[in-house]
Parts: C-alpha cells; sequence; structure tokens
C-alpha cells in the first residue's frame, strides 16, 4: 500500500512539473500547441472528407447517368419481367440509385418515321437526372416526351397533340393519340425519340412484360464494386448481360483514386511540418533549460526522470492539440464539403480519438531528438558554465 501511495505522489509531483514547465514557457510552447492544432484540424478534416468524399463523388458522378446497362446476351433478345427482378433482387439495395427499363419501337408520326421509347419516368429522373424538360414531366397515361430534334422538326411543345402509328406484334395497324407534357433535351441520341410510358407501350404493341435493355445506376462507396455487382446479377438472372458503361466507371475510379491520394500526401506533408515545427520549440526549450537540467542531475535526477518530464510535456501537448484541431477540423470538413458540394456532411465521430491519438504520437516522436540531448547534458560541464 505504501509503495502505491508513494507512485501516486510521484505521478502527481511529475504532472505538476510538467505543467509549471509549460505555463512558465507558455509563449514559446504555445507556437508547438498552435502547430499540433493546425496539424490536427487538417488531419481530422482530411480524414473526414476522405470517408464522404467518395459518397459526395459518387452523387455528382449518378448526375451523368447509368454505369450499368443490363440486355440479353442473344442478338435480338428482350430482358423479361422475370430478368428484371432477378437482376433487382442481386444488387444491394444501399447502392442501387434506380433501374429504368425502355423498350423501342419503329412508329410513324406526322407522316415521318420515328423511334417510340417505353419507359418508366420516375426511374428515368433517379437513372438520368441530367435531362432537362421544358414542360412537366409525364404523370398520367396518355402523355408524352418528345426530344428537342422531334420538337423542331414538327413544331410539337408542351400541350400539343401527337399521334403515334405503327404495328403492333401481331402486325395490326394501330394509332394512338397522346397529349405532349414536355420537351427533353440531353445534348445526345435522346433528343431525337419520343417518350411514352411504358404501360401506354405495351398497350400499343400488344405486348407486355418485355423491354429491350435497362440502366442501372449504382453507387460505389463503401460497398461491392461494379465489377462485382455486374457478376452478381449475371449469375443470379442467367441469360442477362451486365454491362458496364466504361466511360464513366473509369472517370469515378480515376478521379477518386486521384483524390485519396491527394488527401494522403496533404496529410502526410502536414504532419511532417507539425513535427518539425514541435521539434524545433522542444530543442529551443532543451537548450534554454541547460542549466536547469545540469543542477537536476548533480542533485541526483536520474536521465530517465528528464526524459519523461521532456516526453510528459510532448504528450500533454500532443493531446490538447489533437482536441483542439478536432473540434476546428469538423468545421473545416464541413466547409469543404459545402464550398465544392453544396452539400453538409455528418462528422465520423470515431475519428476524434483517432485524431487525438496520432497527434500525441506525433507530438513524442518528435520530441525524441530533444529528449536525447537533454538526457545528454553533463552537469559538470553546465555548472562550470561551459
Amino acid at each position: 500500500m505504501a509503495g502505491k501511495g508513494t507512485r501516486a505522489r510521484n505521478r502527481a509531483f511529475g504532472l505538476k512539473m510538467v505543467l509549471w514547465s509549460l505555463f512558465r514557457r507558455r509563449s514559446r510552447l504555445l507556437v508547438a500547441l498552435t502547430g499540433v492544432t493546425i496539424g490536427a484540424t487538417v488531419l481530422l478534416g482530411l480524414i473526414t472528407l476522405c470517408y464522404d468524399i467518395p459518397k459526395q463523388l459518387g452523387r455528382e458522378f449518378r448526375s451523368y447517368g447509368a454505369n450499368m446497362v443490363l440486355v440479353k446476351d442473344q442478338v435480338g433478345g428482350r430482358l423479361s419481367a422475370g430478368d428484371l427482378a432477378a437482376a433487382r433482387a442481386a444488387l444491394p439495395a444501399a447502392q442501387l440509385v434506380g433501374l429504368t427499363p425502355f423498350r423501342y419501337e419503329a412508329v410513324r408520326s406526322h407522316m415521318l418515321p420515328y423511334t417510340a421509347v417505353g419507359t418508366g419516368f420516375e426511374d428515368v429522373r433517379r437513372t438520368s437526372p441530367f435531362w432537362r424538360v421544358e414542360g412537366l414531366w409525364p404523370g398520367a397515361p396518355g402523355e408524352a416526351l418528345v426530344g428537342v430534334d422531334v420538337s423542331t422538326a414538327t413544331g410539337l411543345g408542351p400541350g400539343s397533340l401527337l399521334t403515334l402509328e405503327g404495328r403492333d406484334s401481331r402486325q395490326v395497324r394501330y394509332e394512338k393519340n397522346f397529349t405532349v407534357s414536355g420537351v427533353v433535351s440531353t445534348g445526345s441520341v435522346e433528343d431525337g425519340f419520343i417518350y411514352v410510358s411504358l404501360a401506354d407501350m405495351e398497350a400499343m404493341t400488344g405486348e407486355s412484360g418485355l423491354v429491350d435493355l435497362a440502366e442501372v445506376s449504382l453507387t460505389t462507396s463503401g460497398g461491392q464494386s461494379l465489377e462485382e455487382m455486374a457478376g452478381a446479377v449475371q449469375t443470379a438472372a442467367p441469360g442477362v448481360e451486365a454491362r458496364l458503361v466504361v466511360r464513366v466507371t473509369r472517370s469515378e475510379e480515376t478521379v477518386m483514386g486521384k483524390l485519396t491520394w491527394l488527401v494522403y500526401l496533404v496529410t502526410l506533408v502536414v504532419l511532417t511540418l507539425t513535427m518539425i515545427c514541435v521539434s524545433t520549440t522542444m530543442m529551443t526549450v532543451v537548450i534554454e533549460r541547460r542549466k536547469e537540467i545540469g543542477l537536476k542531475k548533480a542533485l541526483g535526477a536520474e536521465s530517465r526522470s528528464v526524459a519523461r518530464e521532456f516526453l510528459g510535456e510532448g504528450l500533454l501537448l500532443g493531446v490538447l492539440g489533437g482536441l483542439l484541431g478536432s473540434a476546428a477540423g469538423v468545421g473545416f470538413a464541413r466547409i469543404v464539403s459545402h464550398s465544392v458540394f453544396g452539400r453538409g456532411l455528418s462528422p465520423e465521430g470515431h475519428l476524434v480519438p483517432v485524431t487525438v491519438a496520432v497527434s500525441a504520437a506525433v507530438t513524442v516522436l518528435a520530441s525524441l531528438w530533444p529528449v536525447r540531448r537533454a538526457v545528454d547534458v553533463e552537469p559538470a560541464a553546465v555548472l562550470r558554465g561551459e
């Protein structure tokens, strides 16, 4: 019991010595504390962004359209409702943004040939948010969207009457009237099509449950890769081929990879500068305290106790700087996220103790060389004024 009491008193005395030393040199050590705080701020901010950037970029890339297309593996084949259901079930719900079926049929309107596309408009809005519609999206049977090229050629616009003519699956001629609810513009092939609901398309053709392809929009953050999900679809739905949209997939992977490495590089540079700042400050403190250290050692202080005192100062600086930097780092990450992506983020609470631990480790490592210089102080030489 007496031994435990002695150790407790020694620890309390050591802590008082560390605090008193920091207080006496507060102006100089404030520089080191500022450096540690800035380092912890950048560290927590960048790590938080590193967690959040894939989600944010995933949302941004999803605005460029689908990154997977489902088709039948034989030429001319069509996907059935069962194929789509199996494919949807094989995809992780947390990563599935949307799945949009498309069915293409040749029609005539105003004596001109066009391609009519049957689809689900709510699905399109999820998988292809880049579509720009002048007017309204179709919300009821008998409403249609026309591409801007079709609108220019025929003069059709929101509120116009559109008549589609063609032949159904039994080669029986049909004629159906639609109301144009809006004009769609994408800057691509979609501008030359006429879009109706999948239900209206099936009613015209007399054939239901079949589509030519389905576009799928998937996020890749925090889950399976696109290749893994494509393999899962092809396993769950035999006869379905899952093709990745290479230009979107590669761009997303390239940008995320480069940003992640940039975050790591900046974090490494900041931590290195923090170590230099702390090491320089602690070395200056050791030089200023040479006489004090020499006197302590002359009075019987062990090198180990001198080292513990300086390392305690470094550890205290690291913990305090880590706590201050963690608070500032959350704000830093939120500002960057709002400025770059226009969205807020949810702070990762478990990163705070990691940041404090890293800050403490960095300051202790930065203090090792100054501590070695302090331990090597020769009492006799110092007391002689050398």
